[in-house]
């Protein structure tokens, strides 16, 4: 079910990408009448203050460098053009094998999709998703993902693997960067005792994920103490931090 190297080699440039809307929020009065960031653009912002983006722009780039390298890959995802749609990308290796990359959830790593392939499996596996096993369940054009928690719980997400015209792919993810949810959101991939768990800021609380269970931490008494932890679990400039969390206070004010 994994992925071979030539595309592991390209997702492991974006272990360190969070998904996040914060910067669609601080980005959408610095652009013009164009909200979805180019990947030259996206470079130059991560190169001056370490940010990444939501599943849109993360789908985005990782479709550029996959296609750099020479790997198929296309844009896949559910919902689009409605304010829950959520982007993902497929690779197809050599041997025309297709991997499911969704960094936009913070995958640990891509997991194949092809249920007549030899190697794939519908039992749980460990290894592909933050704090849980996944199970794959594919079928023609449909799949759904099985996430089994600690405790017993089970939540689903479902794709629709044909791939998407790349220019109706853009159209949502313009929709996508005029639409601001008022609560501002980031996930991140972090190392947390012998696994990589899940952290998670999300409407002014923030939380980790891991097999042991679900911690929740205290809550910052201000914009600025909230810049900090982010920063220190991200890597993110505090003054951009400070910026954009300022702007999801105005949001939450209505002002």
């Amino acid at each position: 079910m994994i992925a071979p190297e030539s595309i592991l080699s390209i997702w492991k440039r974006f272990d360190r990408f969070p998904m996040e809307t914060l910067t669609k929020a601080w980005f959408y009065h610095k652009a013009g009448r164009k909200k979805q960031r180019d990947v030259s653009l996206m470079k130059e912002h991560y190169a001056k203050y370490g940010i990444s983006g939501n599943c849109f722009d993360l789908a985005i780039w990782l479709l550029y460098e996959l296609k750099q390298a020479g790997i198929e890959a296309y844009p896949v995802g559910h919902r689009m053009k409605t304010p829950s749609a959520h982007a993902a990308v497929v690779a197809v290796d050599e041997k025309g094998r297709r991997y499911l990359c969704d960094l936009g959830d913070q995958w640990l790593q891509p997991i194949l999709i092809d249920a007549d392939s030899g190697d794939f499996s519908v039992e749980k596996l460990r290894g592909f998703f933050p704090a849980a096993d996944v199970q794959v369940a594919a079928g023609g054009s449909q799949l759904e993902i099985a996430y089994h928690r600690q405790g017993g719980k089970i939540s689903r997400q479902k794709y629709d693997t044909l791939p998407i015209d790349m220019n109706t792919f853009l159209e949502a993810a313009e929709k996508s960067q005029n639409t601001i949810n008022p609560k501002p959101l980031l996930e991140q991939r972090v190392p947390f005792k012998n696994e990589t768990a899940h952290w998670e800021f999300y409407n002014w609380e923030s939380f980790l994920s891991s097999t042991e269970g679900l911690y929740h931490e205290k809550h910052a008494g201000s914009l600025e103490e909230w810049a900090f932890r982010i920063h220190e679990k991200t890597g993110y400039d505090q003054q951009y931090l400070i910026e954009a969390l300022g702007i999801y206070k105005k949001l939450a004010a209505g002002t």
